[in-house]
């Protein structure tokens, strides 16, 4: 049985900052379990649910060296749905109310995090074939694993693979710095093949660098990052490490997201009902949100961080014009950048008939904008893979997408011509080709609803359910695992 243990910073339902939590706290549970031994190890936040928190189980405590720094490691445990879970538990890195930090902290936490996870190993009796490793807080762990414990017995033939969910985030920090928290030798931080980057400590190109494999979250992502455009300055690195980069499209959990069975919404339905039943919802979200009870307004949905990288820029330059040349309805959910939350409250006192919006999360609303909305837009700057598209499609809500990343792996184009495709796309970064394609879009809705909803037909007919991608990872750990078996 080959032994797999995921270390991420964050995962569901413990904690959540993005979709790095949806990936590591979904896919371990969808492996073979008859050949893969799949567990997953955390930091014990402060901020995690209460009820959460009182369900792990005290294991062991231990210290670790952190170079001239000797600090305490608590190791807690429990299950979820079938998977193991550790927490690394340390009151200093891990109070407060917020898993992240300013960067001069977290630097520290996720080195202190890392060496912690790699110490904790014989302490958990739970020799892995490969450490998991996911984004910069984890870059340090394939670092340490084969500079500090490359010569212990215990560590020796354990693999690692890194995947980078976002490469804008790095863990850049100061060099010297960086040397005096990790105790890590000097020289990697000399070299171009080791942690500097531009002057500064780069996490995650220690983990590119150092790990036997790196996977990201789409095929699209995968070439995007081997260019000048979409490599955040690590476009040579991932050219360079081209022939162990993997792309893996991400997927969904099929079972909280399902229109036949989700609580959270006014009428459950499945791809047979799906009209009716997208109907019923949308017009019970329009009473319960205040905008017009109206079945023949084109209802546009968007749920998301509110930040440059998610295309709002755009929206921003064209939503007078949407407005007062459209019939539509907007329903937005999100929290971010203050210029985008100002935004839409200002656009919501100019058109309150026209626009919703709620600066924040919540699952409530989020399952309800997916079942009632007629079409969800992600018009994104870059996407690595997305998640939103996904839910989307899967309750028969059209994505309008821009081409990029895993947006464009995973939403085929309409062809009115060969009438196939599961929404609509754009390809350049431009305001008003998105909104060409939005008239386009509201077109096809208002003059030939039977055209659109064998569109919606097929994309709840889509398969992103992690099963698909649990097996593209399992080929993965195979092929990693090869010689030392």
């Amino acid at each position: 049985m080959t032994k797999i243990l995921f270390v991420a910073s964050e995962a569901v339902p413990y904690i959540k900052t993005g979709g790095l939590a949806d990936v590591v706290g979904s896919l371990p549970k969808y492996f073979d379990k008859e050949k893969y031994d799949v567990r997953v190890i955390l930091p014990k936040y402060a901020c995690m649910d209460e009820l959460l928190l009182a369900q792990l189980k005290f294991v062991c405590h231990f210290y670790v060296n952190l170079n001239w720094r000797k600090q305490y490691v608590g190791i807690f445990t429990t299950e979820y749905k079938g998977v193991r879970y550790y927490f690394v538990d340390n009151e200093f890195y891990f109070a407060g109310d917020k898993p992240y930090n300013n960067i001069y902290e977290d630097v520290e936490k996720f080195a202190y995090f890392s060496k912690a996870v790699l110490e904790s190993l014989p302490y958990i009796d739970f020799a892995p074939d490969i450490l998991h490793c996911h984004d910069w807080q984890t870059g340090l762990v394939p670092v340490y694993l084969r500079t500090t414990y490359g010569s212990d017995n215990f560590y020796a033939g354990i693999k690692t693979i890194f995947t980078i969910h976002n490469m804008k985030f790095q863990g850049r920090w100061k060099i010297r710095e960086v040397m005096d928290i990790t105790g890590l030798p000097e020289h990697i931080f000399r070299t171009a093949s080791g942690l500097e980057s531009y002057g500064e400590s780069n996490y995650l190109k220690g983990g590119i660098v150092y790990a036997d494999a790196v996977s990201t979250v789409s095929p699209e992502y995968a070439k995007e990052i081997t260019t000048r455009e979409g490599g955040e300055g690590l476009d040579g690195l991932m050219n360079a490490r081209i022939d162990s980069l993997y792309g893996i499209v991400n997927g969904i959990d099929y079972e909280e997201f399902n229109p036949e069975t989700d609580p959270h919404i006014e009428t459950n339905y499945t791809v047979k009902n799906a009209v009716a039943g997208k109907r019923k919802n949308k017009l019970a979200l329009q009473k319960m949100l205040g905008l017009p009870v109206r079945d023949d307004v084109f209802m546009i949905g968007i749920i998301s961080r509110m930040t440059s990288q998610k295309g709002f820029d755009l929206i921003a330059y064209i939503l007078d014009e949407i407005f007062d040349t459209m019939d539509v309805q907007f329903v937005v959910l999100g929290t971010g950048e203050g210029q985008y939350e100002n935004m839409f409250h200002h656009f919501h006192n100019k058109y309150p008939d026209k626009l919703w919006a709620h600066i924040g999360y919540s699952d409530e609303y989020a399952h309800k904008i997916y079942a009632s909305c007629d079409a969800f837009l992600m018009p994104s700057l870059f996407e690595p893979c997305g998640l939103g598209q996904m839910m989307a499609m899967r309750y028969g809500t059209l994505p309008i997408v821009r081409e990029t990343g895993g947006l464009k792996d995973t939403v085929e184009a309409y062809n009115e011509y060969e009438n196939n495709g599961t929404g609509f796309s754009f390809s350049n970064y431009n305001a008003h080709e998105m909104l060409f394609i939005l008239r386009y879009a509201q077109n096809i809705y208002k003059e030939n609803r039977s055209r659109w909803n064998e569109i919606v037909q097929r994309a709840m007919q889509k398969d992103f359910s992690w099963g698909a991608s649990a097996k593209s990872y399992e080929t993965l750990y195979d092929k990693v695992t090869e010689d030392i078996k």
